[in-house]
């Protein structure tokens, strides 16, 4: 086991910072996108029922927006403070990146949020709706400007190198690297199927705890329809990043695959468990399938996958971990799908909102989306190593000169900070998803009048009760 010096414990800190901080981003940006089907439903049929999930889920996402805000700030001022290395070679392309996600995502969400927030009884229904979508799309923006620049860190292009440091030529091809549309895609979709789980898990609780509302079995109803026909999609946008991943970036794929080495003439088997050992460079107890390895990876039978014994040792990704977060991954998807399939089935026997077992298995995946979202994180940047910017600058070589006193008293100050004041908020949304949809009665209609006419309420009245 690798000692815990400086170098190992400011990665350590930025690994569990970003862990911590991914999450409220996934769910942003998958509820910020059912808001807006939400509100588009109400519109469009003005049934209560829709109103009444989108002022739920209003709440809730306020919240997790809130945490994703404050837990952000922390991870661009680490590339200075731990990371100055990193920051002084590239900081010409990874600072614009981020500025633009400024200029573009910050400032869509920060001009709208208050409107979506606060603005139900104060603006028309169009441009309370127009609000929701432009913090949506802020979302969205915000996801394709922080993967713009992690993209070019593993596959870079569009740039020389002078004087030690990164120079831009094109940005164009720094946006758009070879591995940028993959990535997007594939956590853009990530983010909407952990939003579902996290949405049906909540109608699921309620529906165990006898609340068999309209509004919670709607939530519920919608939740199990998107994890029905996005799983899928999901499954092959991950097949097509792989193909992406084996082009660019080989020794990751040997390492996620626990593969050491080929023998000539035969297809690579496929390895579904092991134990990846990178001192006695195997992996033990292997229990493999010949030749499938060569058909998922390269979509040929014959064709042989990069081993970890062709690169050099010190240019390994660390297979022991890689290998099995990889598969918590698949795992986690594979649940997905088994959730939409087994919850199409109970529809078609009428039995979707009463099956407990079902409920119970709901309830559990809850957090499965995120769990698949943090060990695909971990998969990708773990896979990275050695490099922080692929190829061109080791992970070493971009820390700053901390002791290990140092980063010591940090990440432990970052741990106790982190569970304190996250661990409330966590409890807090727990506390709003306990409470479930308000009845729709219970609900202020929307006023199309503007607050500077006191009287535009009034005008709603019949003629009776206005005087």
């Amino acid at each position: 086991m690798a000692e815990l010096d400086a170098f190992h414990l400011a990665r350590l800190q930025f690994a569990f910072t970003v862990s911590f901080h991914i999450i409220f981003p996934a769910l942003t940006i998958g509820l910020a996108s059912y808001l807006v089907v939400l509100e588009g439903m109400w519109l469009k049929t003005r049934n209560a029922l829709w109103r009444s999930l989108y002022h739920f889920w209003l709440s809730i996402f306020a919240v997790n927006f809130g945490m994703g805000v404050v837990s952000g700030l922390v991870m661009a001022y680490q590339f200075g403070t731990n990371w100055s290395g990193f920051s002084q070679f590239a900081g010409s392309v990874t600072g614009p990146l981020l500025t633009y996600e400024v200029l573009t995502a910050f400032f869509l969400e920060a001009g709208f949020l208050g409107v979506m927030l606060f603005g139900w009884n104060k603006v028309g229904p169009g441009l309370h709706f127009f609000a929701t979508c432009m913090v949506a799309l802020g979302t969205l923006m915000s996801t394709f400007w922080i993967l713009a620049s992690n993209s070019w860190m593993h596959t870079p292009q569009g740039f020389h190198i002078a004087d030690g440091q990164v120079v831009p030529d094109s940005w164009m091809a720094i946006i758009f690297n070879p591995s940028f549309p993959w990535r997007l895609i594939h956590m853009s979709t990530a983010a909407f199927l952990s939003s579902a789980l996290f949405v049906g898990a909540s109608g699921a609780w309620h529906l165990l705890r006898g609340n068999d509302s309209p509004a919670v079995r709607k939530m519920f109803s919608m939740a199990l329809w998107m994890a029905l026909l996005v799983a899928p999609v999901q499954a092959l946008i991950g097949d097509m990043h792989g193909l992406n991943t084996l082009e660019h970036q080989p020794a990751k794929i040997a390492a996620i695959e626990g593969h050491w080495e080929n023998t000539p003439g035969e297809a690579t088997p496929l390895l579904l468990f092991g134990l990846p050992d990178m001192d006695e460079e195997r992996t033990r107890y292997p229990l493999a399938i010949p030749g499938l390895g060569s058909l998922i990876l390269t979509h040929s039978l014959d064709k042989q996958v990069p081993a970890l014994k062709d690169f050099p040792p010190d240019e390994r990704p660390n297979s022991t971990i890689v290998f099995w977060s990889f598969r918590i991954m698949v795992g986690a998807g594979l649940l997905m799908l088994a959730m939409g399939v087994v919850g199409l089935w109970l529809r078609y026997r009428k039995r979707l909102y009463q099956s407990r077992p079902f409920l119970w298995f709901a309830l559990g995946m809850g957090p499965m989306g995120l769990v698949a979202i943090l060990a695909g994180w971990v998969t990708t940047e773990v896979g990275r190593q050695p490099w922080v910017v692929y190829g061109l600058l080791r992970t070493r070589d971009a820390v700053s000169a901390h002791s290990t006193l140092q980063m010591s008293v940090s990440l432990i100050a970052f741990i106790v900070v982190y569970f304190a004041v996250f661990g409330v908020g966590y409890l807090y949304l727990i506390r709003l998803i306990k409470k479930g949809p308000k009845p729709e009665q219970d609900l202020t209609v929307h006023t199309d009048g503007t607050p500077a006419r006191p009287l535009s309420a009034a005008e709603k009245l019949p003629p009776q009760e206005k005087f």
